[in-house]
């Protein structure tokens, strides 16, 4: 078990070859993020050209989603088997081949097929690459690693729709591909100089559970699916969304009672008997669901609320991007000298500021006003967001790192579907009264999902003090030496 850095200890000093690591696996986080806001400003364009309608060639996009949600149940395994260094370059190989061949894709079923490929390869990207960095550079300076890898996460999905307009301007739409060729290369030839290799575990990572490694793999993309059709249908008694939702909970069930009896289980679910790390990844569900619902809700209330065309409400919202990235750096300070409890409570309170004045202001409420307004959210998305997953990865030890970075973007990924479909859901039946009414209702039940992350942050708090002061019990106190 790795104890959290106490609260009194100035945060160690970070190697510049542990920077050059981070920086590979963000080149390779960046890369992945891009290609999925890049592509999906073109979606209109390839179902054109390929001569189908836009409903079809959404399946461009849902089908990568979905892939990606197959593949990551089996990257802790994967990693344990052949180590995280290897299976992110694999990973990142086969997503950067797979990106060439959509880009010669001659019909939308090629094209949907391959996207699924890029899809499998993508879910293990992310996961490897978090286990590189943990394993890497020890739990006293996790927060301000973390917090340079989410600066990338937030400006991929901010540049990709300006890059992907870019594109289909200058160029035809095989290059939203063909661009994460040269990227993708660059990522690979990197990681093969600056990765540290190791890392599989002695014994090979145990035997493959089979059919535990089926149960959620299906249960994760099927409840996302189902999750989504809720959000788009707007009831979840419909067969589309009542059945993959029901489907896949009763598969996660089911692992999750197979996996607590297994010796080798394909992820190990005993983490969660760890107090801090059981606070912290249910505090990322919690703290995904608002993001994900808020990611939502700005968007439309901008088009829908205040009349904005897509291309100002895409500016409009940049001030939030600009506030997180400001904000990142300081925040994974803070989390490497305090622990992610605090920050994360800070952010949580902050979050919960920053949502209740949407959902009292008019809808024309002055720009100034509702800009500054986005920046300091996007500060609290900085504090609120990056210090549960810290503080998840602090609060296991380096062989348990693969199960841990599973299980977090797991928990993540399902936390995000449900708030997503939840606001769709409460925006679209209270659409009919008006505006106004509905994005203010929608806004005080952003409110309520960020009251539940505030609450997560707190039991956070509360573990990390309590292992603090348990491992302060059990280290012995230095003795004078006898004159």
């Amino acid at each position: 078990m790795t104890d959290p850095t106490p609260p009194d200890t100035a945060p160690a000093k970070i190697p510049r070859t542990i920077w050059r690591i981070a920086a590979v696996v963000a080149f390779g986080a960046f890369t992945g993020q891009l290609d999925t806001s890049v592509v999906n400003v073109g979606l209109d364009t390839v179902a054109r050209d390929l001569g189908a309608d836009l409903g079809a060639a959404q399946w461009i996009a849902n089908g990568y989603l979905l892939a990606l949600a197959v593949s990551l149940p089996a990257s802790g395994w994967l990693a344990r088997r052949f180590g995280p260094a290897r299976l992110w370059l694999a990973a990142l190989a086969g997503f950067t081949v797979a990106s060439g061949l959509c880009a010669l894709a001659c019909s939308l079923g090629w094209l949907v097929a391959l996207r699924v490929l890029q899809g499998l390869c993508a879910g293990l990207v992310v996961p490897a690459g978090l286990t590189v960095i943990g394993t890497a550079v020890g739990p006293g300076r996790l927060g301000r690693v973390m917090a340079t890898l989410g600066i990338v996460v937030t400006l991929a999905p901010a540049l990709g729709p300006t890059a992907g307009g870019l594109l289909l301007r200058l160029a035809p739409w095989p290059w939203l591909f063909w661009v994460n060729v040269p990227i993708g290369v660059a990522g690979v030839l990197l990681g093969w100089r600056y990765l540290p290799r190791g890392g599989a575990a002695p014994d090979g990572g145990g035997p493959l559970d089979g059919l535990g490694l089926l149960l959620v793999s299906l249960g994760v993309p099927l409840l996302v699916y189902g999750c989504a059709a809720w959000g788009e249908r707007g009831t979840l008694t419909s067969a589309g969304a009542a059945g993959p939702v029901v489907l896949g909970a009763l598969a996660l069930v089911w692992f999750a009672v197979r996996s607590l009896r297994r010796a080798h289980p394909v992820l190990d679910l005993r983490l969660f008997a760890v107090p801090s790390y059981a606070a912290a990844t249910v505090t990322s569900a919690f703290t995904s669901a608002a993001m994900f619902g808020a990611g939502l809700l700005f968007p439309l209330y901008f088009q829908l609320g205040r009349g904005e065309d897509t291309l100002s409400t895409g500016l409009l919202l940049i001030s939030m991007s600009i506030g997180n990235v400001l904000a990142l750096p300081i925040t994974g300070r803070l989390v490497d000298r305090f622990g992610g409890g605090p920050v994360c409570l800070c952010g949580g309170l902050a979050s919960v500021a920053t949502t209740v004045p949407f959902a009292l202001l008019d809808l024309h409420a002055g720009e100034v006003l509702v800009q500054a307004l986005l920046v300091l959210r996007g500060f609290a998305l900085a504090a609120a967001m990056m210090p549960p997953t810290a503080s998840a990865y602090r609060a296991v030890s380096a062989a348990q790192l693969p199960d841990a970075t599973t299980q977090v973007n797991i928990v993540m990924r399902i936390g995000g579907a449900l708030g997503g479909a939840l606001f769709a859901v409460v925006l679209t039946g209270a659409l009919p009264a008006g505006p106004g009414y509905a994005f203010h209702t929608a806004f005080w039940w952003l409110t309520g999902a960020s009251v539940l992350g505030l609450l997560g942050a707190l039991w956070l708090t509360a573990a990390e003090l309590t292992s603090t002061r348990q491992a302060r019990l059990t280290t012995p106190r230095p003795t004078a030496d006898a004159p």
